[in-house]
């Protein structure tokens, strides 16, 4: 359809100054709205990808890759499996935990918590809250010494710092002569840890695995094996690889099965956000329309001299596809350039923003994540540019068409 004669005029009308300036115009605010509305798609989804990101990470700071533990929440035999684990070629490390809950009292200050015993030389292997630690270190828990990691807002709730003692309560009881009594055991806080995630920072406790087995009656047994993977993505992939075959006795689960309805909603923002933001692209094809309806009737004479030149139908056809399909295809490019810049530039962007205009968009005593991130997403980009054009081209088809249609006889008559 588009042959040399075609594009030449099509690309002739583009470039032409019109007698009717009001056509002009639309044309610029149609190209502009496809440019921001394909700039606004591309930076905001990568605002929001940025978002997912920050939040995975501070989430798998603390959250395994994988676990494996047995149905009853003992597994007796984790050596073995957790040789079996790393087996798997997508699984570079292993190590056992034991979770449990509990209460952390000083003085009348109390908090539930979430307790880990973990082994200080194998945790770094599978969790990155080694480098989240704002005082001690993770070799400060010694077997038998008693000694606790508080997460900096849980140390803040309980009013303790490093070297304080700590009541820990655990659910199981003793039986004594004076009846059923709480098991209590004193602690010394070792370490501070901060996640920036408020979940694990005011609830979760480390201590080591060996005083958590005494605490919690579990010689001999932990509660699972945590595996830190290759590639996090694959996790589904590899947690089915791993129950299917030689862990087909034990439950399988993998980071996101932990936070699922949080990362379900992410997806359904994000594709509702892309269907509305999508509108102000659609809007500006439909300003296509317009623009190239008002062109046909503007240029009624034109085609009919074409047409009795010997121009096809299919040739008017083209002429007027060419022209729009320039109005898409420059204000596609025209966002595309300015999504990817403002996207890959948001660091610099919006704190020139917060100077000017002396505001502070996410308030660091509000949000955990205090500073806008940026992930952009190459497929995102392409998808979104894909959309604009087939919007663009599909919005010339109906004024083309009708172009195809004059009759040179009716065009020409008055004239």
């Amino acid at each position: 359809m588009f042959k040399p004669v075609e594009l030449f005029v099509g690309l002739r009308y583009t470039r032409a100054k019109r007698r009717n300036h009001f056509i002009s115009f639309i044309s610029l605010s149609s190209m502009l709205g496809i440019a921001l509305g394909v700039t606004a798609l591309i930076t905001v989804l990568s605002v929001m990808n940025g978002f997912e990101k920050e939040v995975r990470e501070r989430i798998l700071d603390m959250v395994s890759h994988l676990t494996v533990t047995d149905f009853d929440g003992r597994l007796r035999n984790w050596p073995k499996v957790m040789e079996s684990t790393r087996k798997n070629p997508n699984v570079i490390a292993a190590a056992p935990y034991i979770e449990a809950q509990g209460m952390l009292m000083n003085g009348e200050n109390v908090n539930g918590s979430l307790i880990r015993g973990i082994l200080p030389d194998r945790e770094p292997a599978v969790s990155n809250v080694g480098e989240k630690m704002k005082k001690g270190k993770l070799g400060n828990l010694v077997p038998g010494k008693f000694g606790v990691i508080l997460g900096k807002d849980l140390a803040r709730i309980l009013n303790v710092q490093v070297g304080d003692k700590v009541t820990m309560v655990t659910p199981s009881a003793n039986v004594t002569l004076a009846g059923v009594v709480p098991r209590l055991k004193r602690f010394t806080v070792v370490g501070i840890f901060y996640l920036g995630m408020y979940e694990y920072d005011s609830t979760m406790a480390l201590i080591h695995m060996q005083d958590a087995q005494r605490l919690f009656r579990m010689q001999g047994t932990v509660t699972g094996v945590r595996a830190k993977l290759k590639d996090l993505f694959a996790a589904p992939q590899t947690r089915d690889e791993l129950q299917d075959g030689i862990l087909s006795d034990y439950w399988v689960r993998d980071w996101s099965s932990y936070h699922a309805n949080w990362f379900r909603a992410v997806k359904i923002e994000k594709r509702m956000i892309f269907l509305l933001l999508l509108l102000i692209v659609a809007v500006a094809a439909f300003n296509i329309v317009s623009t190239l309806v008002m062109v046909v009737t503007d240029k009624q004479s034109d085609i009919a001299i074409l047409r009795t030149l010997g121009a096809s139908p299919k040739s008017i056809m083209g002429v007027f596809m060419v022209q729009g399909a320039i109005i898409g295809i420059v204000g596609t490019l025209l966002g595309l350039t300015g999504g990817v810049s403002l996207s890959l530039n948001l660091d610099t962007v919006v704190p020139f923003i917060e100077g000017l205009f002396g505001i502070r968009i996410l308030d660091p005593s509000v949000y955990y994540i205090s500073e806008l991130p940026s992930d952009l997403h190459w497929n995102d980009v392409w998808t979104i540019c894909s959309i604009s054009l087939l919007l663009g081209l599909a919005a010339t088809i109906y004024p083309a068409w009708r172009a195809s249609k004059t009759q040179p006889a009716e065009a020409l008559r008055y004239e």
